[in-house]
């Protein structure tokens, strides 16, 4: 019995167990699903999602087919693939540079020039869409062909160009500002145009010139100094001449005024000292023929004349006689 009774109860205790194994099957297989279906609906939810960054446009394709493009920064959503997928195009700016070109100014010469270019994909739904037609979203193969186009625009716009309005050692005669906004209008409108392409910026890199177009145009500077040199040397020479003359004027303006002064004071005292011999012949006319004697003596005498003549000869009679022997004697001194 009471091996029987261990038996019944351990019958008993399985079948209990049992029992309540029973109803956690639905729960279990409900959670399964659950999680599958949470982690499912997150999968769906990752992939109809997409960021949009700064600098990047998304593309969003239906079945190969651009519906739109993404363009403002942000968390934006779409159909999950296979129904919709997205490629992103780059935006951000880039430079492209031309290499040294051959190309021919208006006055028939030959020069060197290279130009680069900052470029960058509209930030607009068309321009996008346009520039992957063009060039299949490869920026290599937009660089090809801005170089191409900007090879083309050298050609065209340096030819309305002199040589010496783009090289020139006077700097108000150089026009590469105006030859750099010229060719930014043209190359921005067909590149536009054609692949969706805004010009940012366009410059020239360097500009020089071939061996004899580079001889020919130091020579013809130096022409130009030279000239510019002589023009300034026979502007000095001119104004020296000009100077010159003047004074040469004032000069024998200055001496004919200091001769006719000099006249007019030579003949006043001539007229002076005829008074003074008018009055002294007149006075005592002895003592005027001493005096003039005296002044014949004195022009005609320095220290170094030697003359040889007879002493009782006029006037040096007057050395010997004395003034006793003409018939007048001095006067005599003022009282004291």
């Amino acid at each position: 019995m009471t091996h029987h009774h261990h038996g019944h109860g351990h019958h008993y205790h399985h079948h209990e167990d049992d029992q309540s194994s029973t109803p956690a099957k639905p729960f279990g297989s409900f959670a399964r699903f659950a999680i599958a279906g949470v982690v499912g609906l997150a999968a769906i939810l990752a992939s109809s999602s997409v960021l949009v960054t700064a600098g990047d446009a998304l593309v969003v394709s239906r079945f190969g087919d651009p519906v739109r493009v993404l363009i403002e920064p942000g968390l934006r959503w779409k159909l999950p693939p296979p129904f919709e997928t997205v490629l992103p195009v780059d935006l951000r700016l880039k430079t492209t540079s031309s290499g040294l070109q051959d190309v021919g100014t208006k006055d028939g010469l030959r020069i060197l020039v290279e130009a680069y270019v900052a470029w960058r994909v509209e930030a607009d739904p068309e321009h996008v869409r346009q520039y992957l037609r063009a060039v299949r979203n490869q920026p290599n193969e937009a660089a090809s062909q801005i170089r191409t186009f900007l090879g083309s625009a050298l050609e065209t716009t340096v030819s309305s160009f002199e040589l010496a309005s783009l090289v020139n050692t006077d700097p108000s005669r150089v026009e590469i500002a105006a030859l750099e906004d010229r060719l930014a209008g043209q190359l921005n409108k067909q590149l536009l145009d054609t692949y969706g392409i805004s010009v940012q910026q366009l410059g020239v890199e360097r500009l020089t010139l071939p061996v004899r177009p580079l001889d020919a145009t130091v020579s013809r500077m130096a022409a130009e100094r030279m000239t510019a040199a002589a023009a300034q040397m026979a502007e000095g020479q001119r104004k020296a001449a000009e100077i010159t003359s003047d004074a040469e004027r004032d000069a024998r303006i200055l001496l004919a005024n200091a001769s006719a002064e000099a006249a007019g004071i030579e003949a006043k005292s001539r007229e002076e000292a005829a008074g003074v011999y008018s009055q002294a012949f007149n006075t005592d006319p002895k003592l005027y023929t001493l005096l003039r004697s005296l002044d014949t003596l004195d022009r005609i005498s320095n220290p170094n004349t030697r003359i040889f003549l007879r002493t009782d000869a006029a006037p040096f009679r007057v050395l010997i006689d004395g003034p006793q022997t003409q018939g007048w004697s001095l006067p005599p001194a003022p009282a004291q």
